[in-house]
This record gives C-alpha cells, sequence and structure tokens, in this order.
C-alpha cells in the first residue's frame, strides 16, 4: 500500500512539473545597432522566424542606429508587418537614437518604446554626391517618404502628422517627446521594465489580437549567425566599394605581371564581392563608369607619363564616381563624412598603386633582359690577347671567353665594347 501511495505522489508531482514547464514565458531578443545594411535585414527576419518557432511571447527589437540603407529598411518592416508574434520596437539603453532609417522601424512596431535619454527622427532624405538633383527632385523624393512614414504611423494608430514632419522638417523627438506626441507607446528604463509595462497590452498582429503576457517572462538573447556578420560586411556601401577596387586593382597586376596567380585569384574574389555588396544597395550607374574612368586615366599616367594631367583627371573622376555611387536617402550625415574620407585614402592608394606598383612593372618588362649571357651585350671590358675576324679572347665577369672583332685587329689590353652574341662567341670592336 506504501509503494502505491508513493507512485501516485510521484505522477501527481510529475504533472504539476509539466504544467510548470508548459507555461514557461520568454521574449526573444534582437538587437539593431550601427547602420541599417542587408544583414541587419537578414538577421531581424531569422530572430522573428525563430521567435515563432520556439513559441516566444513576443520579439523585442532594440535599436541603436543613425540610419542606413533603403532596401533593409524596407525588408524590416517587411518582416515586422508579416511577422505572427508581436514585435517591440524599442530605442535602448540610454543615449541610443533611432534616427533616419530607424525613425521608419520603431514606428513600425506593434509597440513602440524608448528608453529615457534617447532620441528619434530626422528622416529627411539626403542626396549623396557632389552635386544634387533639382527641386522637384528632392520634392518627388521627400513626398514619397512623407507619405510612407505617414501611411506606417497611420496603421499602427500613431501621430501621422508628428511622424510625416520627421521627413519634412527633420523633426527630432526626445523620449518623452515622443511619448507626448502620439510617436510611441510608453517609456521603460530597460528591458525588465518594458516587460512589466507591456503586459497586458492587447495588440493586433496579422490580423489576430493577441493579450502580451511578457510580466516574468525570461528574455532571450539572439545570436546572430556567422553569414549575417559576412552579409552584414560587405553589404556596406564603403566596404563594397573597396573590395571593388581591390578586385579591380588585382585583375589589373595579375594580367601585367603574369606567373603566380594569385593577384588574379585575390581580384577576382573581390570584385565578386564588391559586386554582391554593389547588389544589396541602390546604385548610380553614372557614378560606376565615372570611377571606371578614373582607373583607366591612372592607368593611362602609368603607361604615358603626362606630368600629372591624367593624374588630376583620373583623381577627380575617382573621387565625383565614389560620391554618386550609393543613392541612399536614409543614410546619416555622419555615415556621409566617412565614406568621403574612405573615397579620399582610396583615390590617393590608387594613384600611388598605378603610378609607382603598376609604373614599376611596366617598366621592368620593357627593359633589357639583365641575366645570362645576354646581359653582356653592352659590357666594356680589356682584349686577353689580339682580336681579329678569326677570333682572341677577353675576360668577363672572372670568365675567359672566346671573341671576334667586328671592325678590324684589336691589339692586346685594348678596351673593347661586346656587341652581339654568336653562339658562345662574343662579337666585339674598339671601345671608342
Amino acid at each position: 500500500m506504501r509503494w502505491q501511495i508513493v507512485l501516485i505522489l510521484t505522477l501527481i508531482m510529475v504533472q504539476m512539473c509539466g504544467v510548470a514547464g508548459g507555461t514557461e514565458r520568454f521574449v526573444y531578443v534582437v538587437d539593431l545597432k550601427g547602420t541599417v545594411t542587408g544583414g541587419s535585414a537578414l538577421d531581424i527576419e531569422d530572430a522573428i522566424a525563430h521567435a515563432k518557432e520556439i513559441g516566444a511571447e513576443a520579439v523585442i527589437i532594440r535599436i541603436d542606429t543613425p540610419g542606413g540603407l533603403l532596401f533593409a529598411t524596407k525588408e524590416i518592416i517587411k518582416s515586422i508587418d508579416n511577422a505572427d508574434v508581436p514585435v517591440i520596437t524599442f530605442v535602448s539603453p540610454k543615449g541610443a537614437m533611432a534616427a533616419s532609417a530607424g525613425s521608419f522601424i520603431l514606428i513600425t512596431g506593434h509597440v513602440a518604446a524608448m528608453s529615457p535619454g534617447t532620441a528619434t527622427g530626422a528622416a529627411t532624405p539626403v542626396s549623396i554626391g557632389p552635386i544634387g538633383g533639382g527641386a522637384d527632385i528632392a520634392n518627388k523624393t521627400k513626398n514619397y517618404f512623407a507619405a510612407d512614414m505617414r501611411s506606417i504611423a497611420e496603421e499602427r494608430g500613431r501621430n501621422a502628422t508628428i511622424a510625416e514632419q520627421f521627413v519634412t522638417e527633420a523633426l527630432s523627438l526626445t523620449a518623452n517627446e515622443a511619448l507626448d506626441a502620439g510617436i510611441i507607446d510608453l517609456i521603460a528604463d530597460g528591458t525588465d521594465e518594458l516587460l512589466e509595462a507591456v503586459d497586458g497590452r492587447k495588440v493586433i498582429v496579422n490580423g489576430r489580437e493577441i493579450t502580451l503576457q511578457t510580466a516574468g517572462a525570461d528574455i532571450m538573447v539572439h545570436e546572430r549567425p556567422f553569414r549575417v556578420e559576412i552579409v552584414d560586411l560587405i553589404g556596406r556601401p564603403e566596404i563594397a566599394f573597396i573590395l571593388f577596387l581591390i578586385g579591380i586593382y588585382g585583375l589589373i597586376f595579375g594580367f601585367s605581371s603574369p606567373g603566380t596567380y594569385v593577384p588574379e585569384m585575390i581580384g577576382a574574389i573581390s570584385l565578386l564581392l564588391g559586386l554582391y555588396g554593389m547588389g544589396l544597395f541602390n546604385i548610380n550607374l553614372f557614378g560606376v563608369l565615372l570611377l571606371l574612368l578614373g582607373i583607366v586615366l591612372f592607368i593611362a599616367e602609368a603607361l604615358t607619363p603626362t606630368y600629372g594631367i591624367l593624374t588630376v583627371g583620373g583623381g577627380v573622376c575617382m573621387i565625383l564616381g565614389a560620391l554618386m555611387i550609393p543613392q541612399e536617402p536614409l543614410l546619416g550625415s555622419d555615415w556621409l563624412k566617412s565614406f568621403g574620407a574612405v573615397v579620399v585614402v582610396m583615390t590617393v592608394v590608387s594613384l600611388l598603386f598605378f603610378v609607382f606598383g603598376i609604373g614599376a612593372v611596366i617598366k621592368t618588362r620593357k627593359r633589357k633582359v639583365a641575366t645570362g649571357a645576354e646581359e653582356m651585350i653592352g659590357l666594356v671590358t680589356r682584349a686577353l690577347s689580339d682580336i681579329d675576324e678569326r677570333g682572341g679572347s677577353v675576360k668577363v665577369h672572372g670568365e675567359i671567353w672566346r671573341a671576334k672583332s667586328v671592325g678590324g685587329l684589336i691589339a692586346e689590353d685594348e678596351e673593347v665594347e661586346i656587341v652581339d652574341l654568336e653562339g658562345l662567341t662574343l662579337l666585339v670592336r674598339r671601345k671608342d
């Protein structure tokens, strides 16, 4: 009888543990930091899909970004709109921002929150490059983004008028100002406080009303896969630009000095990665053509020195072309400054590469052969004996060679110049 009681109690405890384990709740946290790139979009998509698979109560996207790529931003918004789990966008920690592209992502969340000491807004599209479009083109672009911002805000029940001013007037708001203006739903000082604050809220997710049950939920942080890190790296315009140049230079150097195949291999791989990276953001083909023209002018300078004329032209074309390549209106001004610095540095490196590197290779290939017997042509030495058309001898580099005169009799100890090679016989003439 005693063992039956023990068995019954054991079964009850197992059932209780199963119920407790089944009611365990957790949220899935993914960080969106730095420039929004294709890697960022892929990371958010993976995080939302994984959160659904493991049954998370919600996904929290912690935002700290100055802006980013338009295509990547659109992909993140699409992932949030199509999510089957509630997505909470959260500007955190203190000092973080959701500027430009980040403000679009912030207001897309089913719940939008900010930490104290954070900011959002400043989503006016910027023109990248040394020359901008006319006023009409700028207004069309601005109106498009303003309408997009208004549409997102209206769908989430936020203040569409203020959201639109992020684009039209470059409006920026602190956390308190954003809350008062109806842009965000709440302010929370950290993820734990956020989970307590949103508990019990009802949100519409893909047409279904879901009540958030996040109080006391465990936090699971998403780890970015290695493939996402690679896409994030090569998808940055400045990295794609550098890889593109390395690819072009590697191929040029390899073809001008064949033999090892290493420069060609590095060049081909870098060029493919650079082209793939450029495919992750909008590019200006005219800028690419200007960049290639600059490279051609640098090559021409190395082949036919023009005392810097082609160098200046090549430098101007490369800088203008590089600055015009990325057509991304949601990148921040700080990124534009850093990209400009990268362009200038790479232009100087390109100049040095072509003038000194490729130039030296070309000069070496044009130079006379400097090895073997042919090295002796043009050398001056002394006759070891009388030399006529029938023969004689000279000493070169410590070796005695048979020699024939091509200009009459040469007396012993006279200076002679080697003018040609006939088999193993040197043809010499009297040195004038």
